[in-house]
């Protein structure tokens, strides 16, 4: 049988033995790796000239949100903006430009470019006065309101925090127009929603996005609502169930962190009605703490002020440690694969102890629970993921020396704890598998600028010193976090490498990077993308 598709004349990334330099594909399988390949030619067989570039597996991102990223591409998309001045005529343009929108909505701006990541509503107010105006940030952890947005959601300086969240408050005790983690959804919730046709617009978006930077398949981190994060279930099963879902997608279904295990029964019946096709709602996300930089991290000791003295916050915990343990015991005794969201090394330790106890309760099992994000991780929870077989879900492109660090992270952190972020060459040498994903519109999802920061630990336009270079991985642990080790979070077994047999889903990228210094993995693009055999991206020119 002749092959539909030959790819030779460059170097293939196989991730399973030496490098080779021809693979031939028939139907939506890898029918031949090296010499072989060739042999497969036919009259009808497509031949791809590599020309020195090189052939690897799909990319696979563990962890992002293609369908609120879509929505915000086509709202008031900030993430351009690098000042507050930036971002307030980026506002003003779009509140210019759609004068009948009765909300302006959007987000993506940055923290750093706010005097101490808080922005205020005094300057939304000036630019649009009579219109509300919600924005969260880059992270989704907190948003940006103006005045008219707090007075329809009835914020007042007599509005007491949530459990799970809080208002910003000037002096005065006025709420200043910043909402963190729970504060949120008193104005989210009111924004109009997304119709389901504007959310099956903004994935098949995101959607053709991924594929050009060569994304053949990803674990979406949050099906369901949340603080103004619409649930894209409908999405997802549209496209699916029409044929233009191209990818291969798992959902990781919400944990409703205000329920306990009485929603469980809930999460079983929504993992049936929403596997469909290519989608698969196979996962449970939990998300136990915030973000370091607003101090809902949760952290095994308290953060420091700005004195460098210890105050007594030592960040949130969103589900009960006390009563996880439970809940992920039998998630994993349903089949259910548990996605963490711990970025503090005591949302970590509660995850692994959970894991743990998981274990210890069910026996060994398949469900490949993962923890997402682990900017800080204690020293002696480093070895615990290999022996618990949690994977390691990293997010690289976060392990940089930005001004962001120097401003809101490292002071309250401290000197110390500081030197445990991001620990992706600890957690490999330990043994821990390795993802990797992006968390999306938090920041970009270009597997290459990841791997630029994992490899290098400095910014892909090289600012700033290296940071932390014992962390660094080598360029292949790198690809392969972002191939074979998120294939293996999404139990998609026949991806994440090039063998006979595997399914087709491949990647071309513009050059080898093997071949150039680290300095210029970050250059590099991607020229061809295929999902099964099937060309779903190609770049111009190529």
């Amino acid at each position: 049988m002749h092959a539909d598709l030959l790819f030779t004349g460059g170097p293939v990334l196989t991730l399973e033995g030496p490098t080779v330099t021809a693979v031939a594909v028939t139907g939506d399988r890898i029918t031949a790796v090296g010499a072989a390949a060739r042999d497969l030619t036919g009259p009808r067989t497509e031949v791809v000239d590599l020309a020195g570039r090189l052939l690897l597996p799909g990319f696979q991102d563990a962890h992002l949100h293609p369908v609120p990223a879509g929505l915000e591409l086509a709202q008031c998309d900030l993430t351009g903006a690098r000042t507050a001045e930036e971002t307030v005529r980026a506002v003003r343009a779009y509140a210019d430009a759609h004068p009948h929108r009765e909300w302006i909505t959007g987000g993506g701006w940055s923290m750093e470019a706010f005097e101490g990541g808080t922005p205020t509503k005094e300057s939304l107010d000036a630019v649009v006065p009579d219109r509300p105006v919600y924005l969260p940030n880059r992270d989704h952890h907190g948003a940006w309101a103006n005045s008219r947005a707090l007075q329809l959601a009835g914020v007042t300086r007599d509005t007491p925090d949530p459990a799970d969240g809080r208002f910003e408050r000037d002096a005065s005790g006025e709420p200043t127009g910043m909402l963190q983690e729970g504060a949120m959804r008193y104005v989210g919730r009111l924004a109009p929603p997304a119709t389901p046709a504007d959310r099956l617009a903004a994935l098949l978006h995101a959607q053709r996005h991924l594929h050009a930077l060569g994304i053949t398949a990803w674990q979406d981190a949050l099906v369901g609502s949340f603080v103004g994060m619409e649930d894209p279930s409908d999405a997802y099963l549209a496209a699916a169930r029409e044929g233009s879902l191209t990818a291969r997608v798992v959902g990781a279904l919400w944990w409703d962190r205000a329920r306990g295990a009485e929603q469980i029964p809930e999460l079983v019946e929504r993992r049936t009605a929403l596997s469909h096709g290519r989608f698969r709602a196979t996962s449970v996300k939990l998300m136990l703490d915030g973000v370091a930089e607003n101090g809902s991290a949760a952290l095994l000791d308290p953060y420091l002020d700005t004195c460098g003295c210890a105050t007594a916050n030592r960040g949130t915990s969103f589900i009960d440690p006390a009563r996880l343990p439970a809940y992920v015991t039998e998630l994993d005794a349903l089949g259910f694969q548990c996605h963490f969201h711990a970025l503090g090394d005591r949302a970590v330790r509660d995850a692994l102890d959970a894991v743990e106890a998981a274990r210890e309760a069910n026996g060994p099992s398949d469900t490949r629970p993962h923890l997402a994000h682990l900017q800080v991780v204690h020293p002696d929870d480093v070895p615990r993921f290999a022996r618990l077989g949690a994977t390691a879900n990293i997010q690289p492109l976060w392990a940089a020396h930005e001004p962001q660090m120097d401003e809101l992270t490292i002071p309250f952190l401290g000197a110390e704890r500081a030197t445990r972020q991001y620990p992706f060459g600890s957690l490999l040498r330990s043994g821990a598998r390795l993802a990797a994903g992006s968390d999306w519109p938090v920041s970009s999802p270009d597997p290459l600028q990841g791997i630029h920061v994992a490899v290098n630990r400095v910014t892909p336009d090289g600012t700033g010193p290296v940071f932390l270079p014992a962390e660094r991985l080598g360029l292949t642990a790198a690809f392969t976090a972002y191939t074979a080790g998120s294939a293996y979070a999404n139990h998609l077994d026949d991806t994440g490498s090039v063998r006979v047999g595997a399914l087709a889903d491949l990647v071309v990228l513009d050059r080898d990077p093997y071949a150039g210094p680290p300095e210029e993995i970050g250059a590099t693009g991607v020229t061809l993308t295929y999902v099964g055999g099937e060309r779903v991206h190609e770049a111009p020119g190529a």
